[in-house]
């Protein structure tokens, strides 16, 4: 990969120190591991793609908020769900609702509404290899048909969210076929009422979910918070990551979706009881305290082939109500799993593993490393992980020896970017996202930098790669850019400490063509009717006699 090589008075290039008015964008970069990081701030409409050199990429605009996750694909398109404000469900950004897709242009190929005043998506989408998309959605239980499946009155006020997973196929821009269906309210088991089908021994069915335990208050109409989704294809097996029951739940995908209602059937014959579970086995009757691990957790993550660890998961553990102290951590463990994708259970005991294989925590002081909500964990093929602590928009790599490695903190909040120095507040990110320079999703792209996110951005000695790398001075200037994207109107204002008057400012598409191009002044605000422009993404530059700085913006139609 080529990169971009920031001169500075001395030639020695060194790792970056932390400065001491450094708030915000890049804050350590020591990294072995090079390549493009993804991000979608929880108060922004837009999705950046950063290098880690802490210089914008890309970004793709849209008309709602996150809700939550982002993908890029193979193919360079952009996955995204969006938050479109349910009413009967949370409003604090848990509930999405929306699911888009975009081109890297930012042209809007696809988008599907799962809305409605019983059922909204949450939190997670996953994309698969045969383009269909995992979904959790949170659906509504009435108090009448909890009550009769043997959850008990005390624990209802309202409603109850139960979690569900549907499979999608995309039909045509905003259609979509449901291939495959899975409920948790047709796993349950109750020790309540006697006189319930479901009733039972709780700790005797580990493979069913007990619908009166609860960690999230007496009455919790969110009864088990389910956060997250992931696949593995070789096991065809999903994860579902259940918050507020602190555990993991591996659910059998190989099966019809009237098998994923039943407990028989697919690939284990369980149908689509639960084939593992770890986290918290007080949940199924099988553990005390002591063998609790997570304290609430995000995004369980497989190892792929060939990284250290393969096989393991690794997790955003956020350690809320954890007896050691308020701290997170990132945990790997390792699940029992046999050649036929089953996981043996001794009767009366626990699932193993007892504890976790791996973990890191902040040193010297454990609490410094704290996401009491939100969080992300990426393994890397070196055995580097990048983290996201979600709630302070903080992303940073570490290594197997837990050392820190590059550190970058979102400057996204608001739907605007900050200036250096700021003490930035409610700029929190569900994930982060690395990609290696040759990633499929990048081809016949133009990955150059244009500038920061940040205004006032503090240069960086970033090592190069290539003794024949090209040279940029990007000097205290910024631009900004509004509205973005836009649709009639375009405006631009040149910002600048230097010494410089003379500056042009020259707006190209993305072949390189020159728009327009004007000289400008500091300070002064420009308009461009862009009435004429197609939808896409294009590039304003300014330049002088030394200096060079440019802005994407997107303009939609």
């Amino acid at each position: 990969m080529r990169k971009l090589l920031f001169i500075f008075l001395s030639s020695v290039l060194y790792p970056l120190a932390v400065h001491s008015q450094t708030t915000v964008g890049l804050l350590q970069s020591n990294s072995a591991e090079d390549g493009y990081v993804l991000f979608a701030p929880m108060q922004s409409d837009t999705t950046y793609l950063i290098d880690k050199c802490g210089r914008r990429i890309h970004q793709w605009g849209s008309m709602h908020a996150p809700g939550m996750s982002v993908y890029l694909l193979p193919d360079g398109s952009l996955l995204r769900s969006g938050n479109v404000s349910n009413a009967n469900f949370h409003t604090n950004g848990s509930a999405g609702g929306l699911i888009e897709k975009y081109d890297w242009n930012n042209n809007l190929l696809w988008s599907y509404t799962i809305s409605s005043p019983t059922e909204t998506q949450n939190h997670d989408i996953y994309p698969l290899a045969n383009g269909n998309i995992l979904v959790v959605i949170w659906e509504i239980i009435d108090s009448n048909t909890a009550i009769a499946a043997g959850r008990k009155p005390s624990l209802i006020s309202g409603n109850v969210f139960s979690a569900k997973i549907e499979e999608l196929q995309p039909i045509g821009t905003n259609q979509a076929n449901v291939v495959w269906q899975w409920r948790l309210w047709d796993h349950l088991i109750q020790d309540f009422d006697a006189t319930k089908s479901n009733y039972g021994v709780v700790a005797d069915h580990p493979e069913l979910v007990n619908v009166n335990y609860t960690s999230a208050g007496p009455a919790s109409s969110d009864w088990t918070h389910a956060n997250a989704v992931t696949y593995n294809a070789s096991l065809d097996q999903i994860i579902l990551s259940a918050h507020h029951m602190s555990e993991l739940w591996f659910i059998d995908h190989n099966t019809t979706t009237a098998q994923a209602a039943s407990h028989s059937g697919g690939a284990h014959s369980k149908g689509g009881d639960l084939l593992y579970r770890w986290g918290n086995p007080a949940v199924y009757g099988r553990g005390a305290a002591v063998n609790r691990v997570f304290y609430t957790q995000h995004n369980p993550t497989w190892i792929p082939a060939g990284y250290p660890h393969a096989g393991s998961i690794v997790v955003f553990n956020n350690g809320v109500g954890r007896p050691a102290g308020t701290y997170s951590s990132v945990d790997i463990f390792t699940p029992p799993v046999d050649g036929n994708g089953d996981y043996p259970i001794t009767t009366g005991q626990a699932y193993g593993p007892s504890s976790a294989l791996w973990s890191y925590t902040a040193a010297p002081v454990d609490t410094d490393f704290f996401g009491n909500a939100l969080g992300g964990v990426q393994p890397m093929s070196n055995g580097n992980i990048l983290v996201c602590e979600g709630p302070k928009g903080n992303f940073f790599e570490i290594d197997s020896n837990k050392n820190k490695l590059w550190q970058y903190v979102n400057p996204v909040r608001n739907n605007a970017a900050v200036t250096q120095g700021t003490a930035i507040t409610n700029n929190s990110v569900f994930r982060c996202t690395q990609f290696d320079a040759s990633y499929s999703g990048f081809g016949g792209q133009i990955l150059s930098p244009h500038g920061h996110i940040e205004g006032n951005a503090i240069l960086s000695h970033c090592d190069s790669s290539s003794s024949s790398a090209i040279s940029e001075i990007e000097n205290s200037i910024s631009i900004s850019v509004y509205p973005n994207p836009a649709s009639d109107q375009l405006n631009y204002q040149l910002t600048t400490n230097g010494i410089y008057q003379k500056y042009t400012g020259t707006i190209y598409d993305q072949l390189g063509q020159i728009i327009e191009s004007v000289e400008i002044t500091p300070s002064k605000i420009y308009s461009y009717n862009t009435r004429g422009l197609s939808a896409g993404v294009y590039i304003l530059k300014v330049t002088s006699a030394t200096q060079s700085y440019s802005s994407q913006f997107v303009i939609n139609k």
